[in-house]
């Protein structure tokens, strides 16, 4: 107690009884306050499980991480076009990343996926004569319509083109859309015609963007359950010249399925990771920032690199007392420093650096160059660490990405192996998004055109996808040991682990059928020319067969005999 206390105590006991019970409640306040920021405030929300760890707000490595909830329209799509600027960005300008996406296509899609068609025929009543001539037809008649740029709205690419820039688009701008408008052309045989369009154009028009904000969102518009029912095109690209102008770009609502048909009219290609999700990411859409970052460092450490082989001599010369130029005498006249010509490595005030240049300075002035120190010794350490991360996110081997296999066989088969588990599943990403719908429309229009018999067809769902089933095939993953790969294939087959369509398929993209075919015409003209086939595969003349001595002699004691 101080002296005022003991004052009031005297004089007024009653306040200072009050002063006691204010010191005291402060007092206890304090205290709760004290244990509640040792329970909450050191481990996030409510001091236990997560709270002290991952969800921790007061730890200093997690104290400026504040990371609000969003859902799919806020994290994704209000920044998905500055995403998409930034990877085509980095594509146009950055080595690895378009080694990453062509990489990506080459393994993924390469020349195409292949049709091959595995309709049901023990379902459909076919017998063996039957579903080859059903096999056959297809073949023939889709490689009519998908072997030509007649199958293209632009009559630029075939098929297998179009599948590679529907890809790589969806990988560098996270998604991409295809029309199947039908369309008659001279020479067509199928009015079938499939339109690229890039994701830019979809977007939700500017009169939408408020009276209808729930239900459209980047463009795609839903209804009251969430099902997809109509994409918004402008008629223009944003980045067209002109887009702003007045009257520039029109929009135009297009139906995901058609109202009388039910058949789809928009295929929309993109890797959802949230629900409801309406829009795809680019590819490298997480790492951009490092990706940014390190292509600065590069061209940093490659202007660094070429202004450290550049030998350039600076001559620094005293000025002449009577007033004469610092340049006399090195092959210049006072007239060539009137201020109209430039000093020759120079412009204006700038010195330019060059290859055994010569340049003049300021008399008096002296310039000191340090030691080399490019090419940095850690400069490769350092970007093959960061690769290997980059490669890690994009799901492929550091080996894949950079192309660099200096492992042994096991670990370049592991790199192999691991990345083909990825290929393969965005392999059936793309033929059931893309590939099979539009096998399934060129199907239609061929069974109505009468170019490919199906009987029932449009009577029962069951029907129609029996008849529609199929298997897309791609290029194959090469063979490291050819010997010991193709082996395996045989035990499979042998085991009934495998098909020889299969098989064939995955070693060289090829087409069993074919091959069959292929070989036994081979093998008939062997035979016609009077050729073997050795076990090795080659040819060897067929030798008329000649009596052994031994027989000679039994033949001739038996006419001895007679």
């Amino acid at each position: 107690m101080n002296i005022i206390d003991r004052t009031l105590s005297f004089i007024a006991p009653g306040i200072a009884v009050k002063r006691e019970k204010a010191r005291t409640e402060i007092v206890r306040q304090q205290a709760v306050r004290n244990v509640t920021s040792q329970l909450i405030g050191s481990s996030g929300s409510n001091g236990r499980g997560y709270g002290k760890h991952g969800a921790s707000s007061s730890k200093s490595s997690m104290l400026f991480w504040q990371t609000p909830a969003g859902d799919a329209d806020v994290d994704i799509h209000q920044n998905v076009p500055k995403l998409r600027e930034r990877a085509r960005d980095l594509h146009m300008g950055t080595d690895i990343v378009a080694a990453a996406h062509k990489g990506l296509r080459t393994n993924i899609v390469g020349t195409g996926l292949r049709l091959n068609p595995s309709f049901d025929a023990k379902f459909l009543g076919l017998n063996e004569v039957k579903a080859e001539e059903l096999r056959s037809a297809i073949q023939r008649e889709w490689s009519l319509w998908a072997d030509t740029t007649k199958c293209d709205a632009a009559g630029l690419s075939d098929f297998y083109q179009l599948q590679a820039l529907a890809f790589i688009s969806t990988m560098m701008s996270g998604d991409v859309f295809a029309l199947m408008p039908s369309k008659k052309r001279p020479w067509s045989i199928y009015d079938l015609k499939v339109n690229l369009i890039e994701a830019d154009r979809c977007a939700t028009p500017p009169e939408k963007t408020v009276i209808d904000r729930d239900l459209i969102q980047s463009g795609v518009e839903v209804d009251a359950d969430g099902m997809v029912t109509a994409y918004h095109f402008s008629n223009r690209h944003p980045g067209a010249d002109g887009y702003n102008l007045t009257g520039a770009n029109e929009w135009v609502r297009v139906e995901k399925y058609g109202k009388r048909t039910g058949r789809v009219n928009v295929l929309h290609l993109f890797e959802a990771e949230r629900p409801g999700q309406r829009r795809g990411i680019p590819v490298i859409a997480p790492i951009i920032e490092s990706l940014k970052q390190l292509s600065q460092y590069t061209s940093a450490e490659l202007a660094a690199a070429v202004i450290t082989s550049m030998y350039t001599v600076f001559i620094t010369t005293p000025a002449d007392e009577e007033g004469g130029s610092p340049f006399d005498g090195v092959g210049m006249d006072d007239d060539d420093l009137d201020g109209t010509d430039n000093v020759p490595g120079s412009n204006g005030d700038e010195i330019k650096l060059g290859q055994g240049a010569i340049m003049r300075t300021d008399p008096g002035e002296d310039v000191k160059f340090a030691d080399p120190t490019r090419p940095n010794p850690n400069y490769e350490a350092f970007v093959r660490a960061m690769l290997k991360q980059m490669a890690a996110a994009l799901e492929l081997p550091y080996e894949i990405l950079t192309k660099q296999f200096t492992s042994s066989y096991s670990a370049s088969r592991g790199a192999l192996l691991e990345a083909w588990k990825m290929y393969r599943m965005r392999r059936s990403w793309l033929s059931k998004t893309f590939c099979q719908p539009i096998y399934e429309e060129w199907f239609v229009e061929a069974v109505l055109k009468g170019r490919i018999a199906a009987p029932g067809i449009f009577d029962d769902p069951a029907i129609f996808a029996a008849y529609t089933k199929a298997e897309w095939h791609g290029p194959s993953q090469g063979l490291l040991d050819p010997t010991k790969e193709v082996d395996a294939a045989v035990k499979r087959m042998e085991n009934n682990l495998s098909t020889a369509t299969r098989e064939t398929a995955e070693i060289n993209g090829g087409s069993w059928e074919d091959n069959v075919r292929q070989r036994a015409y081979e093998k008939t003209r062997l035979k016609e020319l009077g050729l073997t086939e050795s076990p090795s595969g080659s040819a060897t003349p067929v030798m008329p067969s000649e009596p052994s001595k031994e027989g000679d002699a039994d033949n001739d004691d038996e006419e001895g005999g007679e």
